[in-house]
């Protein structure tokens, strides 16, 4: 049996397919594995209250596999980057997602600021 170019190719997008379908899938996590990421979590939330140089309790921690995700709100760049410094050295993390947001100012919002009158 002879392939033409369209035949081909069409067997390739379907193996594609089937790898990217198979590969998107993750098993669910042990309890062994849940109990160990909500460990690491709380000793994140921790290392990030205990800083003493910036203010990080507007940063939301979830931890997925050792993988830490930061999102939340800082006011300042120095505080975003110490966030992720503070982050990366708790044990347990194994790498740092930041969805963090830098709050100018602040403020959170739109607006000029000037209020209602």
């Amino acid at each position: 049996m002879r392939l033409g170019y369209r035949g081909v190719a069409s067997v390739v997008f379907a193996a594609a397919a089937l790898m990217l379908v198979a590969c998107s899938t993750t098993p669910p996590k042990s309890p062994a594995q849940e109990r160990a990421d909500a460990a690491t979590a709380a000793r994140v939330y921790a290392a990030l209250d205990a800083n003493p140089i910036y203010y990080l309790r507007d940063v939301e921690v979830s931890v997925d596999y050792g993988v830490a995700q930061l999102s939340g709100y800082v006011w300042t760049t120095d505080a975003l980057y110490g966030a992720e410094r503070v982050t990366r050295r708790v044990p347990g993390v194994t790498g740092i997602r930041d969805y963090m947001e830098l709050e100018r100012e602040g403020h959170r919002g739109g607006g000029d600021g000037g209020g209602s009158q």
